[in-house]
């Protein structure tokens, strides 16, 4: 089947409009009706219903769009791994709080000791590296919650700690629900959060990574959560106090990789870097001494 195909389906899907398909890729409008109908011969199936309304997504294409984006992915997958030659192409999955605040670092650690390689980064949440590193999508994981599996090998490799800063407060009886930014770091942190700090689990404002509650408090002002660094920033402002009596929530970092990979010399050298990073001696989990928390994230 050409790529073409599915590229064309797939940015048919985005735009809805046969006219903006072709000016995005390039070409005619008719050649992106040839294409369609090349790939709906191919499947069997009509993928889209057209009318003088507009054009939508057939019930057999909603069911088709997954494996188009699939079949892309592993088309560029594929490619990467073929250009590469003699070098290693290696894909991570790195938890979106731990991209932000050390992706440097990670990487500079992970050329020094892998000189051969070529890297693919890609943040993500836990949840979704998990399967990623299960189905092979990726070599190597750092993430917050390791999502138990016999075919998945989890280390222990650091801890991040989490502050608590305010435009308002620096004292946790002045800190209100209705001004606060409640975090979902992963379930293990919420857990913690709501056991610590109960008057503000029910808070009206939410959010999952740290850099966007660094940014909300600069323009909004309120109360929050921030990884540590993050915290160092905002005090530097003058416009930030650390709620003293607040406590430090920690989050736990794993390393994750296929268990086939478990006594693989690069996937220990790259265990071994990321626990330099995150200030551990990497530690191998069981299956047992996992956490047993849900998924914590959106997909």
């Amino acid at each position: 089947m050409q790529i073409e195909l599915i590229e064309t389906f797939l940015d048919l899907c985005e735009t809805r409009s046969f006219n903006r398909t072709a000016e995005r890729l390039g070409i005619t409008q008719s050649s992106v009706s040839g294409r369609v109908q090349a790939l709906e011969a191919a499947t069997g199936v009509r993928l889209f219903n057209r009318s003088r309304a507009g054009t939508d997504l057939s019930a057999e294409g909603v069911r088709f769009e997954p494996h188009a984006r699939a079949l892309r992915h592993q088309w560029r997958e594929t490619l990467r791994q073929v250009q590469a030659g003699d070098r290693p192409a290696l894909r991570l999955g790195v938890q979106n709080d731990l991209a932000a605040a050390h992706i440097g670092e990670l990487l500079a650690g992970f050329r020094k000791g892998l000189p051969q390689a070529s890297f693919y980064v890609e943040p993500d949440y836990s949840n979704q590296m998990s399967m990623d590193v299960l189905s092979g999508n990726l070599d190597f994981a750092l993430l917050y919650s390791p999502k138990p599996h016999p075919d998945l090998h989890f280390a222990s490799i650091g801890t991040m700690v989490y502050r608590m800063i305010s435009t308002e407060a620096t004292t946790r009886a002045q800190v209100t629900e209705d001004r606060y930014i409640m975090t979902h770091f992963s379930t293990a942190y919420e857990v913690t959060h709501r056991q610590l700090l109960p008057e503000l689990a029910q808070a009206p404002l939410s959010l999952g990574q740290s850099a966007p509650v660094e940014s909300l408090l600069l323009t909004l002002g309120g109360t929050g959560y921030v990884l540590s660094d993050a915290a160092d920033r905002l005090l530097a402002t003058g416009r930030c106090h650390s709620v003293a009596d607040a406590p430090e929530l920690t989050q736990p970092v794993y390393a994750a990789v296929h268990v086939r990979n478990r006594i693989s010399k690069t996937h220990r050298r790259m265990t071994r870097i990321a626990a330099r990073v995150f200030g551990r001696k990497s530690t191998s989990l069981s299956e047992g001494d996992i956490p047993e928390h849900g998924p914590e994230e959106p997909l």
